[in-house]
């Protein structure tokens, strides 16, 4: 300890009792770890000690130092070890085929002449020719939701986030989806939010079949703080967060789905790009243990149709070890974090004469639809996120503009966004529809609460 310590520690107190004696000049004040029995001072600082070991950075993870002879024994139980995988990750189950992707070369807007963004626009012009686009307003609530709107402490934030969690629900429960008795997959979980108001909307429910179990099931990749699943303790209601990537997810391998079979129903508010490609692959393309037959499919009559054996409708069997899925409700944005190996819709997009380098340049393309003319250096980091969902829906990156600038004015550049959007969209219904879905697209917010106000829903074709 220097003189200027010495001194200022003459003028504190001691040590708190079973605390480390190194006084930390930096935050002037004496370390706070807990010390060992006999010690004097703590891991970190037990250098201090006459005859200690030398310490070295851990070799894991070099925001900590532990004893050089203790290192054999550190490196069995640091906590950033390699942690053996749970049983439901599949290396790359839900990824695409990479032929073709891994050769692309990746060429920004701002590299394009003038006559190659001409091009490029005359075939999106070509591809969207003769398909529907029509989208219908389904901005629609649900009165679990209605209190919090409606309190005041809630702030800006609070209420966007509220408001499109209100109509995803309001989807749910048009669709006949929103019910016990089944299995909801949340994509992207985040902290649960959603999740928490699908367990809220069914817990006030007055009716007989009150008595059904209810699972949630919450895909995420990252570490997640102030999570809300963990306060739910009801009877027949199972909570359960899986840490792990959607495209290394293998839900016939999932413990809780395999004990009861529950009918699975997917949702995602929010799903950034690629996630809601890998989301689609993993709910309806999950092999069955390997097997090399056709997936089965079995006559399911969701709770929203009669009795009526002709009303049943055919539903897709991803796996003999989990139910059948009755839907899917999942909110859209960042097309432009798409990536033509996982992207389900690669046949309508070859059947329309386009492939991997269009696909990559219409992605670059979509960002015109919500960026505007925000200059690029306020634009939004193009770093992929932590998790797999946009907390900050309006985080589009700014791409350049400026070799267009000359020919599309910022309305067309809106315009032609929204077309590469669509068209991408459009994709994932086709390949919904060969699965045996009726799918559509709905603006089911106002464009005010968020730019990314697109919310994909299916559920099993009755002609299927």
């Amino acid at each position: 300890m220097n003189a200027s310590a010495a001194s200022l520690c003459s003028n504190m107190a001691a040590p708190v009792a079973g605390r480390c004696g190194f006084f930390v000049e930096k935050k002037k004040r004496f370390c706070k770890m807990i010390v060992g029995k006999g010690k004097v001072y703590c891991g970190e600082h037990a250098t201090m000690e006459e005859g200690s070991s030398r310490r070295i950075v851990c070799p894991l993870d070099p925001k900590h130092t532990v004893s050089e002879d203790k290192l054999d024994k550190h490196l069995k139980k640091c906590n950033s070890r390699e942690k053996p995988k749970p049983v439901y990750y599949v290396e790359d189950i839900n990824s695409g085929s990479a032929d073709g992707d891994e050769t692309l070369q990746q060429v920004s807007l701002s590299e394009r002449s003038r006559t190659q963004l001409e091009s490029l626009l005359d075939k999106l012009k070509s591809a969207v020719k003769g398909l529907q686009f029509d989208m219908e307003d389904g901005v629609l609530s649900h009165p679990v939701l209605q209190e919090e709107l409606n309190n005041p402490k809630n702030g800006d934030s609070a209420h966007k986030h509220l408001k499109q969690q209100s109509s995803i629900l309001g989807h749910l429960e048009a669709l006949g989806l929103l019910e016990r008795g089944r299995c909801f997959v949340e994509f992207g979980a985040g902290r649960g939010k959603l999740s928490h108001w699908i367990h809220e909307a069914l817990k006030t429910r007055d009716e007989p079949k009150t008595h059904e179990d209810l699972q949630l099931l919450l895909v995420e990749r990252c570490t997640t703080r102030f999570k809300v699943d963990g306060k739910h303790q009801d009877v027949g209601v199972q909570f359960e967060r899986l840490q792990v990537d959607i495209q290394h997810l293998d839900l016939s391998k999932v413990p809780l789905l395999s004990q009861k079979k529950l009918p699975l129903v997917g949702v995602g508010k929010h799903l950034c790009g690629v996630a809601t490609d890998l989301a689609l692959r993993c709910l309806l393309e999950t092999p069955r243990l390997r097997e090399e037959t056709e997936p089965s499919r079995k006559r399911l009559k969701t709770s929203s149709e009669p009795s009526d054996p002709e009303s049943a409708v055919s539903v897709a069997m991803p796996d003999s070890s989990s139910g059948p899925v009755l839907g899917l409700v999942v909110a859209l944005c960042c097309h432009h974090r798409c990536e033509w190996r996982h992207y389900v819709g690669q046949q309508f997009f070859l059947q329309r004469g386009l492939g991997a380098a269009e696909f990559s340049a219409f992605c670059r393309m979509s960002s015109w639809a919500t960026c505007g003319l925000r200059p690029t250096n306020q634009g939004h980091p193009t770093e992929v996120p932590t998790n797999q969902r946009g907390d900050d829906e309006e985080h589009e990156p700014a791409e350049e503009t400026d070799a267009v600038n000359g020919f599309l004015s910022a309305d067309e550049r809106e315009h032609v966004g929204r077309l590469c959007k669509r068209l991408i969209d459009g994709g994932r219904l086709h390949f919904l529809r060969t699965k045996g879905f009726d799918s559509k697209l709905s603006r089911y917010v106002n464009s005010q609460v968020t730019l990314e106000n697109v919310l994909l829903s299916a559920v099993p074709s009755s002609s299927s």
